[in-house]
C-alpha cells in the first residue's frame, strides 16, 4: 500500500504538469521548422492550448512547404514570411474566440515568446511565463523585464 509520502513524491508539480501539458500540445503542430504548444492556466485551471500552424481552414505547411526554409530565413526575423500563428498568438486567440478572460493568468510554453508575441501577451495581462526553450530574441526578454512579466526556464526540478 502506497503511503501518503510514496504518492507525494510520484506526482508531478503543477508547473510540471502543465509543462508536460504544453509539450503534448506542440505535438498537434504543423511547421515544420518547429513545433511549439502552449496553454494559459489561471487559479491551476487550463484556459486555453494553442500551438504553431496555419490559421484553420488553410492548407498548413506539411502540405505546402516552407516559405521561410525555401528563402533561407533565419529564425526569430521577417515573421511576416510565415503562413502560421505562433502558439502564443493561438492561446490568445482561442480564449478570446471561446470568451475566456486571461487577464493576470501564467503560460506555459514550449518556447520563450518572440517580440510579437511578448507584445501581445503583455496586453492580454499575462502575469507570468514559463517555458522549455530559449528563442534568438533579445528584445523580447527586455520588454518582458520592463513590463514586470516573471518569465522562468522550466526545468524538471522547478517547483
Amino acid at each position: 500500500m502506497e503511503t501518503e509520502k510514496d504518492i507525494t513524491n510520484t506526482r508531478p508539480s503543477w508547473d510540471a504538469y502543465f509543462m508536460s501539458i504544453a509539450r503534448l500540445v506542440s505535438q498537434r503542430s504543423t511547421c515544420l521548422r518547429r513545433k511549439v504548444g502552449a496553454i494559459l492556466v489561471k487559479n491551476r485551471r487550463i484556459l486555453a492550448t494553442g500551438y504553431n500552424g496555419a490559421p484553420s481552414g488553410l492548407r498548413h505547411c506539411l502540405e505546402i512547404g516552407c516559405l521561410r526554409e525555401k528563402l533561407e530565413v533565419p529564425s526569430g526575423e521577417r515573421h511576416e514570411l510565415c503562413r502560421g500563428l505562433h502558439a502564443e498568438q493561438n492561446v490568445i486567440i482561442q480564449a478570446a474566440y471561446h470568451g475566456v478572460s486571461v487577464a493576470n493568468s501564467i503560460l506555459y510554453c514550449t518556447n520563450l515568446p518572440c517580440i510579437i508575441c511578448t507584445k501581445m501577451l503583455i496586453n492580454a495581462g499575462i502575469r507570468a511565463i514559463y517555458y522549455g526553450e530559449g528563442y534568438a530574441d533579445p528584445m523580447s526578454r527586455d520588454m518582458l523585464k520592463e513590463a514586470g512579466i516573471e518569465f522562468i526556464k522550466f526545468r524538471e526540478n522547478n517547483t
